[in-house]
């Protein structure tokens, strides 16, 4: 059997003490086509990941000095670590110490003796996973959205660097990192949160403004599959588009101004429906009703009354 063509190429880290079991693990997973670093304790470890950022970490439990326990959450404490998926190799048969590895936060456990076809497979699923929360993050990170999650009592518990960047325009401080960024939301953006997660925890798109600078933005909340988290969803407004005023003027919804916001910066109905979280079919609908309003018949002489109405505004003001 070929293990190198079964897995993808990746990183690991392997920590134990334990010369013999460091070169029987790393010969099994160097043999499958992986990249491996060693450590054989954990204060060398902490020292190698101020550098390297490995997939995985194969992490023994029992070593003299720092063990793995420590060592675990020493790694989840640190936001530039915290996410890479810690796997504990032991030979520890009490209940009480595999838990103790889980609320450190490892992800997985290995029992001694190690079996390389477990471990193989073990750290495949868990890199696979992380990559699929790599993606993820990417994606958020160029959707346009500044995203964040917060728990019910408005503490937010994770963002993307986007939003790490909003939150320093609003507060006028140099927060650089997720490390420095502020445990809770600005207290007008929190005040209406808590106020959406009282009710069912879900919201149509609403206007805020920055007053620190004035900028304008949407925000969006709805609740996370755990059912204890809520994902919060800002994007910037740009462009001159005052789509409180469009509302009034118009006699559109908040809804339809920001339909035809976006179908006026080129996007197809699939990629309004992505953005704003609804279906084509509801976006196509909501058109219908714009249509009728304006007392046009296609996307282009509906966009042509806005940016109309928009210059004219402009000449008045």
């Amino acid at each position: 059997m070929n293990l190198k063509r079964q897995y993808r190429e990746g990183t690991v880290m392997i920590v134990d003490d334990a010369p013999a079991n460091l070169a029987l693990i790393s010969d099994a997973l160097a043999e499958a086509g992986y990249r491996v670093l060693v450590a054989t304790d954990g204060a060398s470890a902490l020292e190698q990941l101020r550098f390297v950022a490995p997939d995985v970490i194969l992490m023994d439990a029992v070593m003299p000095g720092m063990d793995g326990f420590e060592t675990c959450r020493q790694l989840k404490a640190n936001p530039a670590t915290r996410a890479i998926p810690i796997i504990f190799m032991t030979g520890l048969g009490e209940l009480d110490d595999l838990l103790r590895g889980f609320r450190e936060g490892a992800v997985d456990y290995l029992v001694k003796p190690i079996r390389h076809e477990e471990v193989l497979a073990r750290v495949e699923a868990h890199l696979a996973q992380s990559r699929m929360v790599y993606r993820a993050e990417e994606a958020l990170e160029r959707s346009g959205f500044a995203t964040i999650s917060i728990d019910a009592t408005g503490r937010i518990v994770w963002l993307t660097s986007s939003a790490v960047r909003w939150l320093a325009a609003f507060s006028g401080t140099q927060v650089l990192d997720f490390e420095n960024a502020p445990p809770h939301l600005p207290t007008t953006l929190r005040d209406w949160a808590l106020k959406r997660i009282a009710s069912d925890g879900t919201s149509e798109n609403e206007l805020f403004t920055l007053h620190r600078d004035g900028k304008k933005f949407t925000a969006k909340l709805a609740p996370c599959e755990n059912g204890r988290e809520y994902l919060l969803l800002l994007q910037e407004l740009t462009g001159g588009w005052n789509l409180e005023s469009l509302r009034e003027n118009l006699g559109l919804t908040f809804r339809e101004a920001e339909i035809l916001m976006w179908i006026a910066r080129g996007k197809t109905n699939r990629e309004v429906g992505t953005i704003l979280g609804s279906s084509p079919r509801t976006v196509n609908k909501h058109l219908e009703h714009i249509f009728e309003k304006l007392g046009v018949g296609t996307r282009a002489a509906a966009v042509a009354v806005v940016m109309e109405r928009m210059r004219t505004g402009a000449e008045a003001a």
